[in-house]
């Protein structure tokens, strides 16, 4: 039960600091869960990202759904995803009744600009550091610059890819590179 309850109590006070959405809240995790508590490695958080930006919903849930279901089961799964849920949810109703009274202060107006600030510093603090892990090698380099101009251009062409294609595309990518590399290295092993 202590499980439990640790992974709803983390994930309630993760999810009371979710601004900017899943991406902006790597480094939050990566703190949390990979550095103090121990719960997954870099490499596995990046993975959940990975698939959780390809599944229906938040990224951010979404990666409290598979820490979870990693620590406690099910129930763990549940745990954490309610534990993410509540602080957004509480946070967006107090918001909701009192916003339309003060979003004209320009008080206020203030306060949402220096947050949209640091949303944006987040959000590149955890491209950087996916950039460190992920772009190695001149392959990656290559499938990075493929994807960002299929993405980046794809109100000129023709047919549009959607996100998800590109991220199945450039597993199964990733998949044939190795398989392709470790070949390649068995027949130079066989040779020598």
């Amino acid at each position: 039960m202590n499980t439990l309850l640790d992974l709803f109590l983390t994930f309630v006070r993760i999810g009371c600091v979710t601004f900017g959405g899943g991406y902006a809240m790597l480094p939050i995790l990566e703190r949390e869960l990979v550095d103090k508590r121990g719960w997954t490695t870099l490499d596995d958080l990046r993975d959940y990202f990975s698939i959780g930006q390809c599944t229906p919903g938040i990224i951010a849930l979404n990666v409290s759904t598979f820490i979870g279901e990693k620590r406690g089961g099910i129930r763990g799964a549940i745990a954490a995803t309610v534990g993410f849920l509540t602080g957004p949810v509480t946070i967006i109703l107090i918001i909701a009744m009192f916003l339309r009274n003060f979003a004209q202060l320009e008080l206020v107006q203030h306060a949402f600009a220096g947050i949209r600030v640091c949303v944006c510093v987040l959000i590149l603090q955890a491209i950087l550091r996916l950039w460190k892990k992920s772009v190695v090698d001149p392959f990656t380099l290559g499938l990075y610059l493929v994807v960002f101009v299929l993405h980046a251009f794809s109100g000129l062409l023709p047919v549009q890819i959607p996100a998800a294609v590109l991220v199945i595309l450039s597993g199964l990518a990733g998949v044939l590179a190795a398989n392709r590399k470790n070949r390649a290295a068995g027949k130079g092993g066989a040779a020598q």
